[in-house]
């Protein structure tokens, strides 16, 4: 039995095709499959179940593939040790972002980060949170950035910073005169939210939810972007929120129409999420430093109230 038998077996299993496998792992597909075969033979088992299609895995081989799970990682551990010992940072390193600190964050700490860490190819994804969860769990991400607490077992989060909800707020609106708002000052027939799959819909819909407001059925409108629900929110349509490090960006005329919470400000918590089998804590602790110091001074809030987002 080798490592790259096993390797061969969970890239099979994952891709449920040996010619999608062979292509993965830069073989040829007759090289995959005899491998397999191979190790199927000394094991006197049948991994796969060929007959289906796709193709899938026997009882015995979900078991084996468990495993095989665990020894490759342990495996590649080897070199991550040998890499902190050295005090090299450096090699691919996969990362998903959710689309609503995507484009407010990398920009503010990418340019620090390859400065500061040349030798590291970061691979930068953009997923809703179902997505990194799942893609954490395969072992298809490094780590992810996401609004947390999302109390996964075999995930480990470390709070990067805490960003307040701020309300904008359209001219026509009777908060307008207000210099800090409640919670329970939001008209939620007029609540503009993002698209269903937005990790901050949810935290919004929570938070006017443990205000005793009716819930979901209120909310009209709906966009995939702040972008387009400022637009909207200009044309008198309705109020919408909008992360703090967003506002930065904004020109004066819009600026005038953000509104503060009142503490403790609602708020999400950003963290860096992770398996808990991960192997490159290196980096991830080289990423934790660099977003931090940037964000530090973007970010000075300490009276806030989490909002979840699930």
């Amino acid at each position: 039995m080798t490592i790259t038998q096993l390797y061969y077996v969970l890239a099979v299993a994952e891709n449920k095709n040996f010619t999608l496998a062979a292509e993965k792992c830069f073989v040829t597909q007759p090289t995959l499959s005899m491998q397999i075969q191979k190790l199927e033979e000394e094991l006197g088992i049948q991994i796969f179940d060929r007959t289906k299609k796709p193709i899938g895995l026997t009882d015995v081989g979900s078991k084996i593939v468990t495993q095989a799970k665990n020894i490759v990682n342990e495996a590649n551990r080897i070199k991550d040790i040998v890499d902190q010992q050295k005090g090299f940072i450096g090699g691919d390193f996969r990362i998903g972002i959710i689309p609503t600190i995507m484009p407010t964050l990398l920009p503010m700490f990418l340019n620090t980060f390859i400065k500061k860490y040349p030798k590291v190819n970061l691979i930068v994804e953009e997923l809703n949170t179902v997505d990194i969860i799942a893609k954490l769990k395969n072992g298809h991400l490094d780590c992810a950035i996401a609004a947390t607490p999302l109390d996964e077992e075999k995930l480990k989060e470390i709070v990067l910073y805490y960003e307040p909800f701020v309300a904008y707020i359209p001219d026509n609106s009777q908060n307008n005169s207000k210099k800090e708002i409640e919670v329970s000052d939001l008209d939620v027939e007029k609540i503009l939210l993002l698209q269903d799959g937005h990790c901050f819909r949810n935290s919004v819909l929570n938070l006017c939810k443990t205000n005793n407001f009716i819930g979901e059925n209120h909310f009209q409108l709906e966009s995939g972007s702040f972008e387009t629900l400022i637009k909207l929110s200009d044309e008198g349509l309705g109020t919408t929120l909008l992360p703090y490090l967003h506002t930065l960006d904004l020109n004066d005329k819009n600026k005038a129409k953000l509104k503060q919470f009142a503490n403790p400000k609602p708020s999400r918590e950003v963290s860096l999420i992770f398996s808990k089998n991960e192997l490159k804590i290196h980096i991830i602790d080289a990423l934790k430093t660099t977003i931090q110091g940037v964000v530090r001074g973007a970010i000075a809030f300490s009276d806030v109230e989490i909002v979840s987002p699930r």
